[in-house]
């Protein structure tokens, strides 16, 4: 299981990506990615999560996003991109606020 970063701003994007290419060429089936340690995260850290995604279905698998935090599951929510990376779709309240 690929683990992300406690911070996953811009600065740490392109980082993330050669981590995620790593991990992803390293295994089969569905591509865990645990994003529980996330503390400071923008929209850096959902791009980085579709190209996972891009990535994971160039070679025929899927991915599945672990422990993310409830404002990453609104702002992907927000951007449209919820179901793409396999979050339920939640109210947009808390991140709006």
């Amino acid at each position: 299981m690929h683990r992300l970063p406690a911070t996953l701003t811009i600065a740490e994007a392109k980082a993330a990506v050669e981590a995620l290419e790593r991990d992803l060429d390293a295994g089969e089936g569905p591509f865990e990615i645990d994003a529980g340690a996330l503390e400071s995260f923008d929209t850096s850290a959902i791009a980085v999560l579709l190209e996972g995604r891009r990535q994971a279905q160039a070679l025929g698998r899927g991915i599945v996003v672990r422990n993310a935090p409830p404002t990453m599951v609104e702002l992907a929510g927000l951007y449209g991109v919820g179901r793409l990376l396999g979050f339920a779709e939640a109210p947009i309240q808390s991140i709006l606020a």
